[in-house]
């Protein structure tokens, strides 16, 4: 009876002592299932900045899902795309694409997310369908269908896969322009002018309704005043000409400035659109400005001289009705300080003669005289030159200059007074 009782007892506390094993869910068999397609637009024009919205999905599915209570569960699911990367690009294409391959994590399935890559559509992109290859990058748990036995440590072995996936880009049909031609009219620094284009459209599209728009490129010296030209119908494989009036900043340089030309037209779809912008240079010349040539006119104290001042065009353009002004100083003065010069050719020289007068206690020195010219240029704008200098050197008078002065003086006196006697002593005889 003891003996029984003893094996009850123990049976109890081995049944006690037992814990049972939970079962693990154990996914068998399956891979990612990687598609790709572009969200949105996939239809450019060339020379446009393109932002391409890239939707990744995987859709990868288990053959089976297996549960076992003497296994030890995996942390990664077959399924899993692990440590994908993206990378999109346009070789072969006139696509640039300028962002690096991206980082995304991991993808479950099902799984869905998205990357963005900015591009660049080339300006000399025809017309098509052109095709730009993303390359996924991951690694995946290739043993899921190996048992793991119960132990403490689970190996998982894993496999790497690149996969690339074609994505369609289209190129749609629009002008295109190409400047033929460039001609300016007067462009100098600090004044207007106009620029004649002539211009091409070169692309597989006939736009309508156009207008032919010139925009200042960010700070150029180029400003344009006239913006706009309305063409009409601008059909391909025709030229037109445009003409523009455009002023240049005083603060420029003699060189040449972009200036942005595109064209505003409505397509076959009856939009609103603008082709791509052209960027061409612009000669600009220098100042219109005038420099004295002429020596140093001399005049003594006392002395009211005409003189002559030469003045020469140093600039690119003609300085039309051009008005030169003379100013003086002490202890010179004139009543004549304008002089009249006419249109000055670019590198013509005119003479310019002014009435200058000495104050007769002037001390002998050079004395700088201030003078501009102010012309009309061809816009008929009124502008100044710069004011330049004329010198007039005041000399002493010659030893011995008054000798003749004087002596003419006594022989009219002598002259007077014989005069004089002989009329009197006429005027006695009778």
């Amino acid at each position: 009876m003891k003996h029984y009782t003893a094996l009850i007892i123990l049976v109890l506390m081995a049944a006690f002592c037992t814990v049972p094993v939970m079962g693990t869910d154990q996914f068998i068999g399956g891979s990612p299932q990687m598609t790709a397609y572009i969200s949105g637009i996939n239809e450019f024009s060339p020379g446009q900045d393109a932002t391409i919205t890239v939707v990744i999905q995987n859709g990868g599915t288990s053959a089976m899902k297996f549960v076992d209570h003497n296994t030890l569960s995996q942390d990664d699911l077959p399924t899993t795309a692990l440590l994908v990367t993206a990378g999109l690009s346009g070789n072969t294409t006139p696509i640039i694409v300028k962002t690096d391959p991206q980082n995304l994590g991991d993808i479950g399935s099902p799984g869905i997310v998205t990357a963005t890559f900015a591009a660049k559509i080339t300006s000399n992109a025809t017309l098509g369908d052109y095709q730009l290859p993303l390359t996924l990058s991951y690694r995946y748990l290739a043993n899921s269908n190996s048992p793991q036995p119960s132990a403490d440590t689970v190996e998982s072995q894993y496999n790497d896969v690149t996969t690339v996936i074609p994505l369609t880009i289209a190129i749609k049909p629009e002008v295109k322009i190409e400047v033929l031609d460039i001609i300016p009219g007067n462009l100098v620094v600090g004044t207007e002018g106009y620029l004649n284009l002539t211009i091409k459209n070169i692309g597989p599209e006939d736009g309508k309704k156009a207008s032919v728009i010139l925009l200042r490129n960010g700070d150029s010296g180029v400003i344009p005043s006239d913006s706009s030209v309305y063409i009409g119908d601008f059909l391909k494989n025709q030229t037109v000409s445009c003409m523009y009036k455009v002023s240049v900043s005083g603060d420029s340089q003699p060189q040449s400035y972009s200036i942005d030309v595109m064209v505003t037209y409505t397509n076959t779809e009856g939009d609103t659109v603008d082709s791509a912008t052209e960027t061409i240079g612009v000669p600009v010349g220098s100042k219109l400005d005038f420099e004295v040539t002429s020596a140093p006119a001399s005049i003594s104290p006392g002395q009211s001289k005409s003189i002559e001042v030469k003045y020469r065009n140093i600039g690119s353009i003609t300085a039309y009705n051009a008005l030169a002004r003379l100013t003086t100083v002490t202890p010179l003065s004139s009543s004549d300080t304008m002089a009249y010069l006419g249109d000055v050719a670019p590198g013509q020289t005119v003479t310019a003669l002014y009435t200058i007068s000495v104050d007769s206690k002037a001390t002998p020195a050079t004395y700088n005289l201030d003078t501009n010219v102010r012309y009309r240029d061809s816009l008929d704008n009124s502008l100044t030159s710069d004011t330049v200098s004329a010198q007039v050197e005041v000399i002493p008078s010659a030893p011995g200059s008054m000798i003749p002065v004087l002596a003419a003086v006594i022989l009219i006196a002598a002259i007077l007074i014989i005069a004089g006697y002989y009329t009197v002593g006429k005027r006695r005889l009778r």
